[in-house]
């Protein structure tokens, strides 16, 4: 696992920059992709993500009072600082800030003693608004700093050793996270969490739970950038939350429809659950083609694509954890395919460079391609057998050179989950 760790010398000479002491510890948490399962998470349903080697490191130290400070790598970002007290108030819509404050405001809550501050250094090889989850790993690692900051009788011996405590610490997170004005799910945060190495992790929600599923020694993910940027705090924000909306609308709908005709699903005849809660329970008891005929009749346009490209990607998600098992290329690229575009035709969550991104990686021998993250920018992945790797990736990369994007092309395989430790010990260990 020493080679996760290869940002540690970054983050710790920006530390010793910033602060002109050395940092006392490090946290490390990837990043993630998506192999298939988008757009469902924040409605309960499977989806079957990875954590990947691309990580935010996170140099820190303990401060003498309750105030922390942060710095980053990344140009242009100015340094913030703030009270680690009851009332932490965001920053201006898009503030790299805010998931700093995320982070640290959710676990601030949950404790009974006042907390201590820590100063941090934060150095990253993820992208920015690239769709691999920059922002939830930065929450993620952040988190840890300041959980092994502030290890005392309200939380004792700090400790994540079971997959347990990392699922109930995600599902905090991604609640926390929503502080900066995005209504998202709990997959990224889970996936930077609760990474195996070698393996995607099925996952499930309400509560959240994963199942690490083999993944193929001889595939490969290619990742490529699409040049457009994907800010899920800035631009597209609304965009994204306006999908959540819809969702939800969509699903009471179809409900209420189900309960007219008196043909609500046994299991869902006691529930009071609603909006983006109901969709487990929809699926559960009735098929999806049979939920799509019936949304066809009676939601707007807007909220049927919604509706439709949720059920079909449940389907999809299934279809792929049998693709993985059979170790079927064929099918699990067919499938990334249909994934793109139903989330470009019924979510127009695709843009023209994202498409090209896409049909480059097909042409040039991959099994399947898609947008992944939340979409309208940032990065495609591309699934291929390790043979093609390099024929895959050549064309990925001549295309950021050709639109000027970010230069991120890269194989992935799935990686482990998050890490923290003190600067002086060499045990790289799951904590």
């Amino acid at each position: 696992m020493k080679e996760e760790w290869a940002g540690i010398g970054d983050a710790i000479v920006g530390f010793m920059g910033s602060y002109g002491v050395p940092p006392t510890g490090m946290a490390c948490a990837p990043g993630r992709l998506n192999l298939i399962g988008e757009h469902i998470d924040y409605c309960g349903l499977t989806v079957l993500p990875m954590a990947i080697r691309r990580s935010v490191w996170v140099a820190f130290a303990p401060g003498d009072s309750s105030r922390v400070r942060a710095s980053t790598s990344v140009q242009g970002l100015e340094p913030c600082q703030f009270d680690a007290g009851p009332a932490i108030e965001p920053g201006p819509p898009g503030d790299w800030g805010n998931y700093v404050k995320a982070a640290v405001r959710t676990l601030v809550e949950e404790r009974r003693e006042p907390s201590r501050g820590l100063d941090l250094y934060i150095a990253s090889d993820l992208p920015v608004a690239a769709g691999l989850s920059s922002s939830s790993a930065l929450v993620v690692a952040v988190a840890l700093a300041f959980m092994w900051v502030n290890r005392d009788s309200s939380a004792p011996r700090f400790s994540l050793d079971l997959p347990g405590r990392r699922a109930a610490l995600a599902e905090r997170l991604a609640i926390g996270e929503r502080f900066v004005g995005t209504a998202g799910g709990a997959m990224d945060q889970g996936a930077s969490l609760l990474g195996v190495a070698g393996h995607a992790l099925a996952m499930d929600f309400r509560p959240l739970r994963a199942q690490a599923v083999r993944f193929p020694p001889d595939w490969r993910v290619v990742v490529a950038h699409s040049g457009d940027s994907a800010e899920k705090s800035g631009a597209a924000q609304e965009a994204y939350n306006r999908l959540t909306k819809n969702a939800s609308a969509a699903a009471d709908s179809v409900s209420a429809k189900l309960r007219d005709r008196g043909s609500v699903p046994r299991q869902n005849r006691w529930s009071t659950d609603g909006g983006l809660a109901s969709y487990p329970r929809l699926f559960k008891g009735t098929s999806a083609r049979r939920l799509i005929d019936l949304a066809e009749s009676i939601l707007s346009e807007e909220q049927l694509r919604s509706f439709r490209h949720i059920g079909t990607e449940h389907c999809r998600v299934r279809a792929m954890l049998c693709a993985l098992g059979d170790e079927d290329l064929t099918a699990a690229g067919d499938l990334m395919n249909a994934s793109h575009a139903s989330l470009r035709d019924d979510l127009a969550g695709s843009t023209p460079a994202l498409d090209s991104l896409v049909d480059r990686a097909r042409s040039a021998g991959a099994a399947g391609a898609r947008l992944t993250g939340a979409g309208m920018g940032g990065c495609a992945i591309a699934l291929c057998h390790r043979t093609r790797v390099d024929d895959v990736l050549s064309t990925l990369r001549a295309f950021e050179d050709e639109v000027d994007a970010p230069r991120v092309g890269f194989a992935a395989r799935p990686s482990w989950g998050a890490r923290v430790r003190d600067v002086e010990s060499a045990d790289l260990s799951p904590v």
